[in-house]
């Protein structure tokens, strides 16, 4: 077990997740998935060979019993990926707050709680030096806040300052933090491949976007990138 690599990744659903979830099984890696619902991931769990745990990622408590569980079964983590999020759109003047405030919850926050379980996890018993690779999935709303989208743009902006700052932090003790802006639609099973009305590829395809995030986990500590920008190929920026 101790030369198997393990990843887990957090928010897991039937998209980019699923995508990832796979390659890294094809890849030899014992992989860990989190959900709040896991019940939806009963095929993937039967096709991966993954292990499922229910875990609300805005929650200390969730967060802890999740990594605590994972050690004790498949090891420590060597890739932790962030993929949770919660949109919430609306005039400014409309939004609820309770709905905003678990949307940063959701985003922001539990990147935080995630963040720091694996760079517990990789630097054990207070080293200086550790080991792995901590992804955070973000997107065009990181970098840019959109109308009516406030509530996302807020939670995705935070979790891009959290992920800088822990690069910053983390990269010299050898722990490789990253993030990874999606702009974009990506296509989903019964999705048209040729996107809407933009062509063919028009929609960022899942097993691409997994390769890419591996290929990043990857990377020679030579050449690290903090940042990935992932979009398609007739997506405006």
């Amino acid at each position: 077990m101790a030369d198997r690599e393990v990843a887990i990744i957090v928010g897991v659903g039937s998209g980019l997740s699923a995508a990832l979830a796979r390659l890294c099984a094809k890849e030899g890696m014992a992989v860990a998935l989190a959900a709040r619902n896991t019940d939806k991931l009963i095929g993937l769990v039967r096709e991966t060979g993954a292990m499922a745990v229910a875990c609300d990622a805005s929650q200390p408590a969730d967060v802890d019993r999740l990594f605590a569980t994972v050690a004790d079964t498949l090891g420590a983590p060597s890739l932790v990926v962030f993929n949770a999020s919660r949109r919430v759109r609306g005039p400014i003047t409309e939004l609820d707050p309770a709905e905003v405030r678990e949307s940063l919850m959701t985003t922001g926050y539990a990147g935080f709680l995630v963040g720091r379980a694996a760079a517990r996890a990789m630097l054990p018993d207070g080293k200086a030096m550790g080991n792995g690779s901590i992804l955070f999935t973000g997107a065009s709303a990181s970098v840019k806040g959109y109308p009516q989208s406030a509530p996302f743009a807020m939670g995705k902006f935070a979790l891009r300052g959290l992920a800088q700052s822990m690069a910053r932090e983390l990269a010299p003790k050898n722990i490789h933090v990253a993030h990874v802006v999606i702009d974009g639609g990506i296509r989903q099973g019964g999705d048209d491949p040729r996107g809407p009305q933009r062509g063919v590829d028009g929609l960022l395809e899942p097993d691409a976007l997994a390769r890419a995030y591996l290929d990043l986990h990857r990377q020679h500590r030579s050449t690290w990138s903090w940042e990935l920008e992932l979009r398609p190929w007739v997506e405006s920026f």
